[in-house]
């Protein structure tokens, strides 16, 4: 089993937006960074944990628990002119962009960017690291521990 941190912006899909719909699950679109559509495509399984981040807002931090609810399968944004996700070079017979569907499990006390920095052992989290956009990222399985361990109870 392999552990995700995933970013949304809470006024696109927020853990409350999730867990809101009737089969708490979404299908995470718009990815366009070929490193993390590459996680999506390759190596994330259905099953995998996920910590619900929220980005782009006034306190970022994991929101939530989630999991892997699917295989990747192609985008469909990349195909609509008027997504702003929409990839020119893209077509039905070649896609260049996944996704996977994740499933809401819970909404957690928000443990935020500042509380992620200030514990040791989450020091190396790929989030951390200086210049990192991604927003697709994996998370140890001892740094899922810890977490679990302080957002979970």
């Amino acid at each position: 089993m392999q552990y995700w941190l995933m970013k949304s912006e809470p006024a696109d899909a927020s853990i409350d937006d999730v867990l809101a719909l009737p089969h708490q699950t979404i299908p995470w679109y718009g990815v366009r960074n070929y490193q993390a559509r590459n996680y999506m495509r390759d190596v994330m399984k259905v099953g995998d944990g996920v910590l619900f981040y929220h980005s782009s807002c006034a306190e970022p931090g994991i929101a939530g628990i989630a999991e892997v609810a699917s295989i990747s399968y192609p985008d469909d944004t990349q195909f609509d002119p008027d997504s702003k996700y929409f990839d020119p070079k893209a077509t039905r017979e070649n896609p260049r962009w996944v996704l996977v569907d994740v499933r809401a499990i819970k909404k957690t006390p928000l443990f935020n960017l500042a509380s992620l920095r200030a514990a040791p052992l989450l020091s190396e989290m790929q989030i951390l690291r200086r210049g990192n956009r991604l927003s697709i990222t994996p998370v140890s399985a001892a740094e899922w521990r810890y977490l679990i361990k302080q957002i979970a109870s």
